[in-house]
């Protein structure tokens, strides 16, 4: 029972409390009100204090009403003070307003833009037009501190100055005082002894010192940082068998000047042990050796935690395509210290089986549900399948729209056998800036653009424009795919181009090769990975221009006139099973393409094959080869049109080279024809540079191009392969993509033209 000077607290505060709110309206008989006055108004609208008023004209007031409509006014935030008088059947209602806020200005800003931090401000209340609280300013401090702390600025001081204004209003200045950075000098190590310290430390995120730590920022103490790092260093000794690793204490210690920061972890190394059996206990629905086959450690191996957890997440997942959504796996390990041996025993307990009842979509601002649920494999009111469920995940994340997409499972209450699934987006900008360059000696600088908007005003359709300004090859491309046109999921693309093509030449004539079209292509998915393409196009090719014109397009043009017309009909596959898009470290990619010209005046097979394969050498380094093969050729006794030509030599081909410089060369006007057969072989090893630590965003490649371009009459040897090797940086910036390499031929003719420094970059808007 609560004490008596509890409970006597308890009736001063209540009475406290009635007391103030009844202090300015002193007990009254009741009676009809004929009128109500607001005094102290300056720029609070009445009405707003007429509606916060429990009572109108007319009504009978008490001072219950009384202490309520006090309670309502001081709830606005809007007032000081706020007082009720009664002078013969009429209330006053006399009030004192809060300054508001007039201007909200920083002194000493560096580190912050100033829009974001009054953002930030709002959010707590403290923006102009606000009602000016000096509780909320001193939040405010705080918030301003706390965004500092965030960049590892401790020594940051934030003062508040409040001047007063006419008509009741005041400024704010918050003067910054934001010190300096302040950055890790040590991270420091007790208790290791199988691993070094130097060892330990390369795990880590953070650092004390690298040479790009201006970039990574990995010199900044974070507190969430630091706690990943543990899991790290953890999940590291565990999955060597060390079972009893713990990390004892870590201290986190900063300078008198708070410039300095110095992190020393004390930790428990303990012996390693060996996974002697594996057993399995619980249900396991009579599939017992199915589970087994589905165990990765076995007798004889170090304990690895990492194996474990991926044996336990199977199970799972495995008991979850039967319908138990709730099914636990615990591995339990039973240890032997003086022989340093443990024993693995995963238990099961299967709860119940389930049905998924609803789907909801959840995060999605601008994307339409149905671009969502048209991707899902589970469906409603069938049974829970884990299987479904992940595979929907991930076709709902290889849209491209996301940045992160998750399934949450919810139990139905009052119900035992139904879940509700939400799958819960956060959309990311879907639109590109593509930008390419490369400088030479006889085209200088040459550029190329794309404008692309996939999930256009959230149907999932696509829409791009391609632009190329190059000497050599001019081209506008207007594209647009709708994904599902048929309810199947079979996609429409329709592209709409004009091309305007100059083969390279070393006397500058101006003769064009001006080719518009346009084309259809129907997409059908065949599995999860696979889709086929087929589609149908009209294009028409003019040979424009007579001085400098190489003889094999006089000699087309003579025996075929100065029009081509060509309806090709393609035909395409493609399987993509990399791990990633933007930055592939393990998987495959697989591209045929078949164009067969079926009418008009040319007639022609063409055909290209291409093949990348991503390889995980270390955590921190990818091998990446693609090889690519194109040949065409003439039908019904046509030779093969010479506009169809492949071109090598630049970005996609052989670095270092010239864009579109290999393959045939006309003796007399020196321009580069290209040819009907063509071969690309690229390899690339991604390493991490210098002090960026795990971080992939930012790398360094070396590269080694073999390849070239062959005509009917030329012989494809080994001999003729150009070759080109260098190095590059890959950086996802900020401002997306980019790639710069610098490479030199090492395998070149004469003739060849070189370009030896190339980039491109994709810009998110």
């Amino acid at each position: 029972m609560p004490s008596q000077s509890t409970v006597f607290r308890c009736m001063l505060s209540s009475m406290v409390l009635v007391g103030a709110l009844q202090a300015s309206a002193w007990a009254v008989e009741p009676f009809k009100l004929k009128d109500i006055r607001i005094e102290g108004l300056q720029r609070t609208d009445a009405g707003t204090v007429f509606a916060s008023l429990p009572f109108r004209i007319g009504d009978t007031y008490n001072d219950e009403k009384a202490a309520s409509a006090l309670r309502a006014l001081f709830a606005t935030g809007l007032f000081r003070d706020v007082r009720i008088e009664v002078e013969k059947g009429v209330v006053v209602v006399i009030v004192d307003e809060r300054s508001v806020i007039a201007n909200i200005d920083f002194s000493g800003l560096k580190e912050f833009e100033r829009d974001p931090l009054l953002k930030s401000l709002k959010d707590f209340g403290i923006g102009e037009g606000q009602p000016f609280d000096k509780a909320l300013a001193d939040r405010a401090e705080q918030e301003l501190k706390r965004q500092y702390l965030s960049r590892s600025m401790y020594a940051v001081e934030v003062v508040t100055t409040v001047t007063p204004q006419e008509r009741n209003r005041v400024n704010l200045v918050f003067t910054i005082s934001e010190g300096g950075v302040s950055r890790i000098k040590d991270i420091r190590f007790v208790g290791n002894k199988v691993f070094s310290e130097r060892s330990l430390k390369g795990l880590m995120d953070l650092n004390d010192g690298g040479l790009m730590n201006w970039y990574t920022k990995a010199d900044r103490y974070s507190r969430a940082k630091l706690n990943a790092d543990l899991e790290t260093l953890r999940a590291y000794y565990l999955d060597r068998g060390y079972l009893e690793f713990a990390i004892e204490s870590t201290q986190v210690a900063i300078s008198p000047d708070k410039q300095d920061i110095v992190i020393t972890l004390n930790i428990k190394e303990g012996p390693p042990y060996t996974v002697t059996q594996v057993k399995l206990e619980g249900d396991y629905l009579g599939k017992e050796e199915e589970f087994k086959a589905l165990v990765k450690i076995k007798p004889g191996q170090p304990y690895k935690a990492e194996t474990v957890a991926e044996t336990t997440k199977a199970f799972s997942d495995r008991f979850g395509s039967f319908g138990y959504a709730f099914a636990r796996v615990d591995a339990r390990p039973e240890i032997d210290r003086a022989a340093g041996q443990v024993v693995l025993t995963l238990s099961s307990d299967l709860q119940r089986r389930v049905y998924v009842r609803r789907i909801n979509v959840a995060g999605n601002s601008v994307t339409r549900d149905e671009v969502v649920r048209r991707e899902f494999r589970q469906f409603e009111s069938s049974w829970y399948d884990g299987n479904k469920i992940r595979l929907s995940r991930d076709r709902v994340d290889r849209l491209g729209f996301f940045s992160d997409v998750g399934v949450e499972t919810t139990e139905v209450p009052g119900s035992a056998d139904q879940v509700d699934l939400t799958i819960r987006v956060q959309e990311k900008p879907t639109g590109n800036l593509l930008l390419g360059a490369g400088y030479s000696t006889a085209d200088k600088i040459s550029i190329t653009a794309g404008i692309k908007k996939e999930n256009v005003f959230g149907s999932g359709n696509y829409l791009g424009i391609d632009l190329n300004t190059s000497k050599s090859q001019r081209t506008v491309v207007l594209s647009t795919v709708d994904p599902y046109f048929t309810t199947d999921g079979v996609s429409r693309a329709l592209d709409v181009y004009y091309r305007t093509n100059q083969p390279v030449n070393s006397q500058g004539e101006d003769y064009k090769l001006i080719t518009p079209g346009a084309s259809v292509r129907f997409g059908v998915p065949f599995s999860e990975l696979d889709t086929v393409f087929f589609g149908v196009g009209y294009e028409q090719t003019d040979i424009r221009g007579e001085l400098g014109l190489p003889a094999a397009y006089r000699l087309y043009r003579d025996q075929f006139g100065a029009q081509s017309d060509s309806v090709p009909l393609s035909l395409g596959w493609t399987r993509d099973g990399r791990d990633s898009a933007i930055v592939p470290t393990t998987g495959r990619y697989q591209r045929v393409n078949v164009d067969w010209s079926v009418a008009g005046d040319s007639r022609f097979l063409r055909t290209n094959y291409q093949f990348q394969q991503y390889f995980a050498v270390t955590r921190q380094t990818t091998f990446a080869i693609n090889a690519e093969v194109g040949v065409g050729r003439g039908l019904s006794g046509r030779p093969y049109p010479l506009f169809k030509n492949f071109f090598g030599g630049g970005l996609g081909t052989v670095r270092a080279f010239d864009q579109g410089s290999l393959g045939v060369w006309d003796s007399t006007t020196g321009a580069y024809l290209g040819g009907n057969r063509r071969l690309n072989l690229n390899g690339e090893l991604y390493l991490p540079l210098a002090g960026t630590g795990n971080d992939r965003t930012l790398r360094w490649f070396t590269y080694l191009d073999m390849g070239n371009v062959w005509g009917e009459q030329e012989a494809l040897t080994l001999k003729s392969l150009r070759a080109s090797a260098g190095l590059g940086l890959s950086w996802i910036s900020p401002v997306g993509p980019l790639k710069l390499s610098i490479g030199t031929p090492i395998r070149k003719e004469t003739r060849d033209r070189i370009q030896r420094v190339q980039f491109q970059i994709g810009t998110g808007f």
